[in-house]
């Protein structure tokens, strides 16, 4: 497998807090005709706006308890009941003032927000732990006051990027294998990286649950050190990068994920988060 072209230019040489070059696609939307708004057209709006209705299964996905494929079939299962009338039509529409429920518990259209953190060592990604261990939460305890949780995981001892959002839908795009969401992590081993177990690593190799293959790899240090190495992979198997070093006995140091679908660590030092910008939003939608 050969090198991805420009692969290196992801990483820099600073260390722990290694930073990644911004990657970020511009998403231009079409211009749309300007209409001339007077007081009847407004007045229309408004009012079209107040009793606007949205499909049940949206309804659900937005606040935050799963996806609107999962949402399908708790309505088609007879858990959802909207104004104490239980609901089983695919298609449904509610309207802002209808009270829903899913079982006993009622639901209620959250705003969508999405949280970027670039994670220490140290926490577990959690919502929570019975052994009092810090989590992941601990870093985003005073972000937003709508209910959101991490989408995926990064070990314990793992640095890097870590997404929270209350949007059901895209958190279960973004960590299921078929939509191929891409990772690229750096790698710190105890060991140069020799060409012959590089190379192995490149064509794929065969590990307890399968078979697995990078998408690219690449030497980040290649003229001063092979104990760095890059790999961009989208599988998200339990420990996979770990694990696929450990299979030629190399042991990682560091690991730290620095770039998420389209997602980088530009300007987001380690330990702090930050909202996603409308572009990274609708480009996340488009990966997903």
């Amino acid at each position: 497998m050969e090198k991805k072209p420009g692969f290196k230019k992801f990483y820099k040489d600073k260390g722990d807090s290694a930073e990644v070059e911004s990657n970020e696609e511009v998403i231009k939307k079409p211009k749309r005709k300007r209409q001339r708004m007077t007081t009847n057209t407004l007045s229309n709006v408004q009012q079209r706006t107040s009793e606007e209705e949205i499909r049940l299964n949206k309804f659900i996905a937005h606040s935050g308890i799963c996806s609107r494929r999962e949402a399908d079939k708790h309505i088609a299962a007879g858990l959802v009941r909207v104004n104490e009338e239980v609901i089983t039509e695919l298609g449904y529409k509610v309207k802002s003032t209808d009270k829903v429920h899913f079982e006993e518990q009622i639901l209620r259209r959250e705003k969508l927000v999405y949280v970027l953190l670039n994670k220490p060592k140290g926490f577990i990604t959690s919502v929570d732990d019975p052994f009092d261990r810090r989590t992941v939460m601990d870093l985003i305890a005073n972000a937003v006051k709508e209910r959101i949780y991490p989408v995926g995981r990064l070990d314990r001892n793992t640095t890097g990027l870590l997404l929270f959002t209350n949007d059901g839908q895209i958190a279960k795009k973004m960590t299921h294998p078929s939509h191929e969401i891409k990772k690229i992590y750096q790698v710190s081993l105890d060991q140069n990286l020799s060409k012959a177990h590089f190379d192995a690593i490149a064509e794929g190799l065969e590990l307890d649950d399968g078979f697995i293959k990078p998408d690219a790899l690449a030497y980040v240090k290649e003229d001063l050190t092979k104990k760095e190495i890059g790999i961009e992979i989208h599988s998200g198997k339990n420990r996979i990068v770990r694990r696929i070093f450990e299979k030629f006995d190399y042991k990682v140091i560091k690991l730290d994920r620095v770039k998420l679908g389209g997602l980088t660590k530009k300007d987001l030092p380690r330990g702090k988060w930050r909202f996603l910008s409308p572009a990274e939003i609708n480009m996340l939608k488009i990966l997903a």
